[in-house]
């Protein structure tokens, strides 16, 4: 039987060539002018990267290799029939550009669960790090001890060609990608759970493996990790931890040190941290007005509060989606099939009814609806997941399974190192004054 990494190899290596004739016969084909507004607003819509993996449509919202998450949530193989995708289809597809039957999932699995042994000095960073140590802080660490088992830089060091270092690139993402639920549900145990670890079930996928680990043996539990560790994969190129993944691995660092990076990146809080502040948000109204679906007419007062304050209203908003975004409708729909009597989640369908009419008032505000962070937060905290700090964590490992996957193909193509142009103040100001 075919192994992954020769079916990746049978359908990535051609695609290199196109890309070789593409910089080669169309390499002075102008895509657009970059305006000094593009520059100073942090290149937003510049296209300037080459992803495969996704793309955003402003209507139907990301898109992983061309299937709207509507049509991945059909037709990507479940566990169960009424149940969630599995993220491992997901992780095929971006590798592989085609969607899986049940059996291609199940080779991915088994292949996953092989590799997800984490060496001991690895745990040992971990639990040399304090307890007041945020966790994104020590994840990031953990990933980076990783790095000593690079067979990426190990290949390098060798003198391998680059035609053929997608090879080690792929074997280190496979086993990053393997590892990573373990890691992170240390992590959790080690901050919260007085370090009683729980060991790994390898009976089970990917997804529900994370949550048994972590302590949530609940079958819904398991359901909801395989929903929010897939839509929250990718969300192609030019986002922070994607970009930092990419531009870190040009410069052919391996991919512990550019998903290390990548981690940093998504830490922040314009990045990241954005469902931690829409439960905190939710937490700080619900205190000063109440169960919030008590009153509509509060929840606009509050709202109004928040924006004439020069915030923002967590989770609402999208700068390039122009409608409600598709991933918060799935975790809508999960929420209702079962916490539909749960506050928590009432609340979040109550602020959908009301705080989109108040944005649209705004005429500075150019998207009203929410987006995947709008949800996210308040799916998990239902079920117990109060530790807000982690929530981040939980992200960077869905995310992985985009941005490693576009590693590879980084590698398969062979795309040099990233190194845009810069100029000073002076420059631009005397650009200005041109006509």
């Amino acid at each position: 039987m075919e192994s992954l990494k020769e079916k990746f190899a049978r359908i990535a290596l051609p695609q290199a060539d196109k890309v070789k004739e593409l910089a080669r016969e169309h390499g002075d084909k102008v895509l657009g002018e970059v305006t000094i507004g593009n520059v100073l607003s942090g290149m937003k819509g510049v296209v300037s990267l080459l992803t495969v993996t996704s793309k955003l449509d402003p209507e139907e919202g990301i898109r992983f290799r061309g299937y709207s998450i509507p049509e991945l949530h059909k037709n990507l193989p479940k566990l169960h029939p009424e149940g969630e995708p599995l993220p491992e289809g997901l992780f095929y597809l971006m590798l592989m550009g085609e969607l899986p039957d049940k059996a291609q999932v199940d080779m991915v699995s088994r292949e996953l669960n092989m590799r997800s042994q984490v060496p001991k000095h690895v745990f040992d960073v971990i639990d040399a790090m304090p307890l007041t140590a945020k966790p994104m802080t020590i994840f990031s660490a953990a990933i980076i001890a990783m790095a000593t088992e690079s067979r990426f830089q190990k290949a390098y060091r060798e003198g391998i060609g680059k035609k053929d270092i997608w090879e080690p690139a792929f074997e280190d993402v496979m086993n990053l990608v393997a590892r990573l639920p373990r890691i992170a549900s240390y992590i959790y145990r080690r901050l919260y759970h007085q370090n009683m670890q729980i060991e790994a079930d390898h009976y089970l996928d990917w997804a529900g493996n994370f949550a048994h680990m972590m302590g949530y043996d609940n079958e819904e539990v398991k359901r909801l990790f395989r929903m929010y560790l897939y839509i929250h994969a990718d969300h192609e190129g030019g986002n922070v931890s994607a970009h930092t993944t990419h531009l870190v691995g040009s410069a052919l660092s391996n991919p512990y040190y550019a998903f290390g990076a990548a981690m940093a990146g998504l830490a922040g809080p314009l990045h990241g941290l954005a469902n931690q502040e829409v439960i905190r948000w939710l937490q700080k109204m619900i205190e000063e007005i109440g169960y919030v679906c008590d009153s509509k007419e509060r929840i606009r007062e509050y709202v109004v509060k928040t924006i004439e304050s020069g915030r923002v209203v967590p989770g609402y908003g999208h700068a390039v989606l122009r409608k409600t975004d598709p991933r918060f409708l799935v975790q809508r729909e999960f929420a209702l099939k079962y916490l539909p009597n749960n506050p928590l989640i009432q609340a979040v369908g109550c602020l959908y009814e009301v705080v989109p009419e108040v944005l649209k008032t705004y005429q500075k505000i150019k998207n009203p609806w929410p987006n995947v962070d709008a949800h996210s937060g308040a799916l998990l905290l239902a079920y117990g997941i109060k530790e807000y700090d982690f929530y981040t964590v939980l992200f960077g490992v869905s995310r992985a399974l985009g941005v490693l996957s576009q590693l590879v193909w980084d590698r398969v193509f062979g795309l040099p190192i990233e190194r845009p142009s810069s100029q000073t103040l002076e420059w631009f100001l005397e650009q200005a004054e041109k006509k």
